[in-house]
């Protein structure tokens, strides 16, 4: 196993935190950029890996965000050593921040940045920084270290601003987490790797468009039987308008001002309705400063988007 070759540290998060897990055989590490779809390929995999749509769990319960300061390392040991079917787990930790195993399959799922970036900002409105800071406080406390400010995660994004503001601050936001330069950071260590036999590299808009066949798919690599009559269940379950529904049962409530708000829309191309030629421009001139062509060309490839590029 290769250990971790770089150690990513924000005032909620921690890489480090893997060294309190001991992987195993037919692990699953799902690592992605916030809001390109972590959530949604938990639920895939919880509902290929346990074949009910009916979860006993929410997923944060099953699969606690190794990376995040909460809970404290001995809680987040216990929950993943008490698990016996095969594991999945929660990071937003590029890959050579994660410990890498030949055992283990990595799955990372790429988006538009542009509809994460709006995703995220309704993510960060959503949450409620108040109950974040008594959280990773308290783990703290019970862990005898001192406690960063959780509040440190929102600068970079001016918080009353119009979204146009909002998304030109993203996209030059150099805080980890929430940004361009991390988004493209995170998606490039996975790029690099995409043709390495245990990393799967999914996009946002495939799930969209064809979810039962991106399901078996995965299932398939994965190498997850499973029953013909089970499938329509699974896949309905799902459907993003599913867990949207069931929001309140699958992410944790407290940390969340309307866990309903968590899935969002869901929708690509949202965009669309806020920026105009010159915000486009910006855009397209510093993601092309921070990606591979490839990289670029992948992320924007249909049905992502159908504009034509500024030049």
């Amino acid at each position: 196993m290769a250990r971790p070759a770089v150690r990513y540290q924000t005032s909620i998060m921690d890489s480090g935190r893997w060294d309190e897990i001991t992987l195993r055989e037919g692990d699953i590490v799902i690592s992605t950029p916030p809001k390109c779809g972590t959530t949604w390929t938990e639920m895939i995999c919880a509902l290929l890996i346990l074949q009910t749509a009916e979860l006993s769990q929410s997923l944060d319960d099953m699969a606690p965000w190794v990376d995040m300061l909460i809970p404290s390392r001995a809680e987040l040991r216990a929950v993943y050593e008490s698990k016996s079917h095969r594991r999945f787990f929660k990071s937003h930790t590029p890959l050579d921040g994660l410990p890498v195993d030949d055992r283990v399959a990595y799955i990372c799922v790429g988006r538009d940045p542009r509809d994460a970036a709006f995703s995220w900002l309704n993510h960060m409105a959503n949450l409620n920084i108040d109950v974040v800071s008594e959280l990773v406080e308290a783990a703290a406390a019970a862990e005898r270290r001192p406690a960063t400010s959780a509040r440190e995660h929102l600068r970079g994004i001016p918080p009353d601003s119009p979204p146009y503001e909002q998304f030109l601050a993203w996209v030059d936001n150099q805080e980890p987490l929430g940004g361009l330069p991390w988004l493209v950071t995170h998606l490039a260590s996975f790029w690099e790797a995409r043709t390495w036999p245990n990393v799967m590299l999914l996009h946002y808009d495939d799930l969209r468009a064809d979810l039962s066949g991106q399901m078996r798919s995965l299932a398939e690599w994965l190498r997850i039987d499973v029953p013909a009559d089970c499938w329509d269940e699974l896949v309905t379950a799902a459907e993003f308008t599913s867990m949207s529904h069931r929001a309140d049962k699958l992410v944790p409530g407290p940390v969340w001002r309307e866990p309903s708000r968590f899935f969002h829309k869901g929708t690509s191309g949202q965009w669309r309705e806020v920026l105009d030629v010159e915000a486009e421009r910006r855009y397209w001139r510093r993601v092309r400063e921070l990606a591979d062509p490839e990289l670029v060309a992948w992320l924007h490839r249909p049905p992502a988007t159908d504009v034509v590029v500024p030049a």
